[in-house]
């Protein structure tokens, strides 16, 4: 059974799906004002891999992944490269799926920009006006909504946040993203009016545009309705973001948004966070531009605890590719061999590697504890390889083709 970490009880869970084999999931996608970094893919690759995981164990995965292509960010970059919010935004994400062939991820079945979920928004805004969640407020000389977080019962349960510290001062955040961790105590923006910004939507609630808060909440609940099985995201988003996303569902229909909750950690550059200012952040294209491949790169970036931090060094990356490039050679050699019989402790052995991995990957995803557990099998097989017969050799390979399904970096 696949026992994950849930940040929401902040304990290893086993999996336990709502309906039948049919398993819904939501991940936190890029914002596509700018392109993505290999420390964005970090969290892709982990959700990528939970999802192929989910599949090889039988499931049928329905994935909706949001796009962040209105919020202030993207507007603001628009004005600074003299194009428009569509076109900034459709350029990244253009990028962004050609990374995902790179690096061999699977294309969601929902790759959903906030822009087609702006119905939906609106009317979540106006029945939790209804319900006294959300009020209008004038800032500025613009009328907003905001969420007031005391009307909700159970706010802050998956940062796990201490309520009785909430001050009692009304305060309210006017933007869609503050720099930082740190909370901000206070009422949060769901919806911008119109005209102080430059991109507007005419709606049931008005022209305006919804705030980067509500749109995953209307982007999944449109798609997926009001429960799913599975929320995914880097651990920035544990901050502020779902706890928004938590309150503005289950106040909007009553029901539990999500059983489970993931987050993956922070890819560093020698050490230090991944930042423009910095000068460190890297690419998929710079590492191809230094010879890596797809599969090398994500083997660096899904060996290791997803939940961990993970320190890049150009030292580290070619260390985890010599490993990965010795297992495929040996791979290789193995299938030149031609005995007609086997020792039977070999076979025996070889049978090992499926139960190993899945034991592995039931551990919370424990993609380090499987591949190294394959490597000694597989070093073994390759030592003997004279003893062990084609027919047991393709057996081999058919079992790693098949944990390959899942790991998409042997082949």
């Amino acid at each position: 059974m696949l026992n994950i970490y849930n940040t929401l009880t902040q304990k290893t869970e086993p999996f336990q799906h709502i309906q039948d084999s049919n398993v819904k999931m939501y991940t936190c996608g890029p914002s596509t004002y700018q392109r993505a970094h290999i420390g964005n893919y970090r969290t892709f690759l982990f959700e990528d891999l939970l999802q192929r995981y989910l599949e090889y164990l039988g499931f049928k995965v329905t994935r909706l992944m949001t796009l962040t292509d209105v919020e202030d960010k993207a507007i603001e970059q628009a004005k600074k490269e003299n194009l428009t919010v569509e076109e900034i935004t459709r350029k990244n994400e253009a990028i962004f799926f050609e990374d995902f062939k790179f690096l061999h991820i699977k294309k969601p079945d929902y790759p959903t920009r906030a822009s087609s979920a702006v119905d939906q928004a609106s009317k979540i805004i106006l029945e939790l006006e209804r319900k006294g969640y959300v009020y209008w407020y004038k800032c500025n000389n613009v009328e907003n909504a905001y969420f007031d977080p005391l009307t909700f019962n159970g706010f802050g349960k998956l940062a796990h946040l201490d309520m009785s510290k909430w001050p009692l001062k009304k305060r309210r955040f006017h933007k869609d993203t503050y720099p930082g961790t740190p909370w901000n105590m206070g009422d949060f923006i769901v919806w911008h009016g119109c005209p102080y910004y430059d991109v507007c939507y005419n709606t049931v609630i008005g022209s305006g545009r919804p705030a980067w808060n509500i749109q995953d909440a209307a982007i999944v609940t449109k798609h997926l309705g009001f429960s799913i099985d599975i929320a995914c995201g880097g651990i920035d988003n544990l901050v502020r973001h779902h706890d928004y996303v938590i309150a503005i569902s289950e106040a909007f229909s009553g029901k539990t948004f999500s059983r489970y909750w993931l987050h993956g950690g922070h890819l560093f550059v020698d050490g230090k966070k991944m930042s423009k200012s910095k000068g460190n952040v890297y690419y998929t294209s710079d590492l191809a531009a230094k010879g890596f491949s797809g599969e090398q790169l994500r083997f660096f970036l899904i060996y290791g605890p997803y939940r961990e931090k993970l320190n890049f060094t150009w030292e580290k990356i070619n260390k985890s590719t010599h490993k990965l490039e010795l297992l495929k050679a040996m791979i290789s050699d193995l299938q030149q061999s031609n005995s007609l019989h086997s020792d039977k402790k070999l076979v025996a052995l070889a049978k090992t590697m499926v139960p190993v991995f899945e034991s592995s990957l039931n551990n919370d995803l424990d993609v380090k504890g499987a591949f190294d557990s394959l490597y000694e099998i597989i070093f073994e097989l390759h030592e003997k390889r004279d003893s062990l017969a084609i027919e047991d050799v393709k057996n081999v390979l058919g079992d790693l083709r098949r944990i390959d399904c899942v790991l998409q970096c042997l082949f």
